[in-house]
């Protein structure tokens, strides 16, 4: 099998380029997922779309080609947390770990999940390891009050090699939109994602409107999907792809900044997170805000439409 009918439609420039329907880019995803094309046109592939963009009708089509091939956490028949952590820290404390064992510790099941995409930052999976709580090896059930992270090739390895394209070719790739944008589990999960730049946000509120989502959305800390300890972002809720305010931006000037380590290594990081969920230290006010909508949202109960789209995501 060949993508190169696919490129050739992607591939025509920023102006000349087709969109692909959602057909036609689950079979090209599904293909790259499998191994079934050659490094080259996975390469093209990414270099075609990184000049062309994603279209929510493309993205959605990727979805669904993932959700067909994820190694997925079992229903556990609650709404699971889903935290992609795939940006980890350059600058500021990687906090995901904290937002994830919070929402444990509050009694629901949390799956964080995620790589490493640059060498040079401080990772979720690193912190969770300086904090004692390693990497699974293989999927597995999550109850209420569990937390895990589940590296992304445990999920697909094909999935991992296309993020890794990075590294080759120094840009990113529709794989790294995707991973913030995917359900991993069987049963019903709310997936936090998280952007960067304000183009990302319209292209993610398109996709989870398309795909009948149950998200937050959120401008988090360099791209982690933990607001920012510093000053309340804008949060948002997708129920059934239905958009909600949650939370308006903070405006205005700071009063006082948090008391974060200016050290963001992973075991001054998890020193941290052990001093907040002692309390010993505050937990940041823009965090308790989206520990407490995240929790609001998922003891929502399940509508028709959320179990619909839970059953058709499922292989």
């Amino acid at each position: 099998m060949s993508i190169s009918h696919y490129i050739k439609e992607i591939g025509r420039g920023k102006d000349g380029a087709r969109s692909l329907s959602r057909e036609q880019a689950a079979d090209l995803f599904g293909q790259m997922l499998d191994g079934a094309v050659t490094d080259l046109e996975v390469g093209g592939f990414c270099l075609a779309m990184r000049i062309k963009g994603e279209t929510p009708d493309e993205m959605a089509g990727f979805l669904d080609a993932s959700h067909a091939r994820l190694r997925r956490i079992p229903d556990n028949t609650i709404t699971t947390v889903v935290l992609p952590s795939y940006n980890g820290a350059r600058k500021l404390p990687v906090l995901t770990p904290l937002l994830a064992l919070l929402l444990a510790r509050a009694g629901a099941a949390v799956l964080v999940h995620g790589t490493a995409t640059e060498d040079r930052r401080v990772t979720s999976e690193a912190v969770f390891a300086a904090l004692g709580q390693p990497a699974r090896s293989a999927v597995g059930l999550l109850g209420p009050g569990e937390c895990a992270f589940v590296p992304t090739e445990v999920l697909h390895p094909g999935l991992k090699r296309l993020l890794d394209v990075r590294r080759a070719v120094g840009l990113r790739n529709p794989a790294h939109s995707l991973v913030k944008l995917m359900n991993p589990c069987e049963g019903r999960a709310l997936i936090v994602g998280s952007y960067t730049h304000p183009e990302y946000a319209v292209s993610m509120a398109d996709t989870f409107a398309l795909v009948g989502a149950h998200a937050l959305l959120l401008r988090g800390t360099e791209g982690e999907p933990v607001a920012d300890a510093r000053r309340t972002p804008q949060m948002d809720a997708f129920r059934d792809g239905q958009r909600h305010l949650l939370q308006p931006a903070q405006e205005g000037s700071l009063a006082a900044l948090p008391d974060l380590p200016k050290d963001i290594s992973a075991d001054a990081t998890a020193a941290y997170i052990r001093g907040v969920l002692s309390g010993r230290l505050p937990v940041p006010a823009p965090i308790a805000l989206q520990v407490a909508h995240i929790l609001q949202e998922v003891s929502r109960p399940a509508t028709p439409e959320t179990n619909r789209v839970a059953a058709v995501s499922t292989p």
